[in-house]
């Protein structure tokens, strides 16, 4: 899928807008578009529903992307997902990315009450769905979507039926084979975590809390099996090795190091999800001081 949307190489991933007001929210993304990142992504848990979260934000600046971080495919049907799409990006032309995922089966079963089914073929035919949806308004010039992959066959996908892939929790090598898999074309847009903390055991505490519920997920804790971890790096809140390799802590220099070396494995793009000592703040200093690092510095 072509795309005239120009995706910088630099943007903000954060879960940290769901405990915050409105419009505090609204704050925020003006302050991350002034600040100079060219996408910020949100989460969808248990807070805002996605798409109406993006409305909040496109409507809240004035020129930085909006993407959801991920969409979860199970939480809409797949005509009001493309409908949605449909009208904000007629709204706001060339600023919403539609990321989509397949969640987790907590997340999909106890959560929504479905039947998580095999991720690769309900996400294929999800997307023959939007892409067969009817719509009587007004239709945009362009749309982009893109996909949460992790492993070859939902990266495949990612390359023929959309803009690109989403990677979350992965590492620089993850990325080189991403790249590889994908092709040249496709965006390949990359969370990286990180904390601004170079006392390694305060650091790793931060880190390991950020963790914790991912290491529940299958779908994550399999593809660091893939990495070459073990399950013993996946237990009792992840090895040193594990934690040291998913979310990069210390001095600018070190964390943005971890991003440079996203970008030269084959990242179209990097989000980076700061993440602060209290997780119900929004890391601002955080936001600030990688922005004259990564941005200002370009």
């Amino acid at each position: 899928m072509k795309s005239s949307l120009a995706l910088t190489k630099i943007g903000i991933w954060t879960g940290n807008f769901e405990p915050q007001p409105a419009d505090q929210t609204k704050e925020a993304v003006a302050e991350l578009e002034q600040l100079g990142y060219g996408a910020v992504w949100f989460s969808e848990g248990l807070g805002r529903e996605s798409l109406t979260q993006a409305g909040l934000l496109l409507s809240a600046s004035s020129h930085i992307v909006v993407a959801t971080g991920i969409t979860n495919i199970y939480g809409r049907d797949p005509v009001t997902a493309v409908n949605a799409q449909r009208t904000l990006s007629e709204a706001y032309p060339n600023r919403f990315i539609l990321g989509l995922g397949v969640s987790h089966i907590p997340l999909v079963e106890r959560l929504r009450g479905h039947e998580y089914e095999k991720p690769v073929a309900k996400m294929s035919g999800y997307l023959d769905a939007m892409d067969h949806a009817p719509y009587n308004s007004v239709l945009p010039q362009m749309m982009c979507r893109v996909l949460a992959a992790l492993g070859p066959k939902m990266l495949d996908l990612s390359a023929t039926r959309a803009n690109g892939a989403h990677t979350y929790n992965v590492t620089p090598e993850h990325t080189a084979t991403a790249r590889q898999i994908l092709g040249a074309d496709p965006w390949l847009c990359v969370e990286q975590a990180v904390v601004l903390e170079r006392d390694a055991t305060r650091a790793r505490e931060i880190a390991r809390a950020f963790l914790k519920f991912y290491l529940t997920l299958p779908n994550y804790t399999n593809n660091f099996l893939r990495l070459g971890f073990t399950e013993a790096d996946c237990q009792n809140g992840g090895s040193d090795r594990l934690i040291d390799a998913i979310v990069a802590w210390g001095d600018l220099d070190a964390v943005c190091g971890r991003v440079r070396a996203h970008l030269a494995a084959g990242a179209s793009h990097v989000c980076i999800q700061a993440l602060p000592a209290d997780p119900k703040s929004l890391p601002l200093r955080e936001w600030r001081e990688l922005a004259g690092e990564l941005i200002a510095k370009q």
